[in-house]
């Protein structure tokens, strides 16, 4: 059964004196508990993708289909539901707040999907045991590595058990080791809570982690 369905999606931007059409009728399927990754130069489109998926930036044209929601039909105060309820994001930058402690920044989206503290923080601290960073619960983000920065990320994403994650190059500000780190979690934690995954990535290297990958090329979606 699917979680994703995307139509014959479109993005096009209007820069004055000319339109540029960035995705070209895009179709794609993703089904439940698929990992799903998606490669291509910097600049072929592979994160507006990715926002579009997650609500975050609008389609020119198409339909886009999320656990059965219709997203492209969302007004912002659904969407922001949608975000908070259904997609778990892992950017390139880990965005996390500074004067919060790493349990803080775990728990911030049950915070704002009103759910109860102490039920926050027993899942908060699970997932950052899970990360392997239980002991550095108290830490600001400045008292951490970059690395570990990266894994209370994903740990954040984690928090509200969503039905798909998307991770924009979550790696790519990473180190060889530390990216290793991440890349081994990351996978090993969407397959321990069944969850769906697209991961757009530059790095050929590790498409075979994936159950199907993708080449974005010149706008244009591309089995591999």
């Amino acid at each position: 059964m699917s979680l994703i369905d995307m139509t014959t999606v479109k993005k096009i931007y209007h820069t004055g004196a000319e339109d540029l059409e960035v995705l070209q009728s895009i179709d794609l399927t993703v089904d439940r508990g698929q990992t799903v990754l998606i490669t291509g130069e910097s600049g072929s489109g592979k994160s507006t993708l990715l926002n579009m998926i997650g609500g975050l930036d609008e389609v020119s044209a198409g339909k886009i289909v999320v656990n059965g929601i219709a997203i492209t039909s969302l007004d912002e105060y659904e969407l922001t539901g949608y975000r908070n309820k259904v997609i778990g994001f892992i950017f390139q930058f880990h965005y996390l707040l500074k004067d919060f402690t790493a349990l803080e920044n775990v728990m911030l989206p049950c915070v704002i999907a009103n759910d109860r503290l102490g039920d926050a923080r027993d899942k908060a601290l699970k997932l950052l045991n899970d990360v392997g960073l239980a002991q550095r619960k108290d830490h600001y983000p400045s008292q951490l590595s970059g690395g570990e920065r990266q894994r209370v990320a994903v740990a954040r994403a984690l928090i509200n058990s969503p039905e798909l994650i998307l991770a924009d190059e979550p790696t790519g500000n990473l180190d060889e080791k530390n990216s290793d780190i991440v890349l081994k979690l990351l996978f090993e934690l969407v397959g321990r809570y069944n969850k769906t995954m697209v991961m757009v990535t530059h790095d050929t290297g590790i498409i075979r982690m994936g159950n199907k990958s993708y080449l974005l090329e010149h706008g244009v979606l591309k089995d591999k």
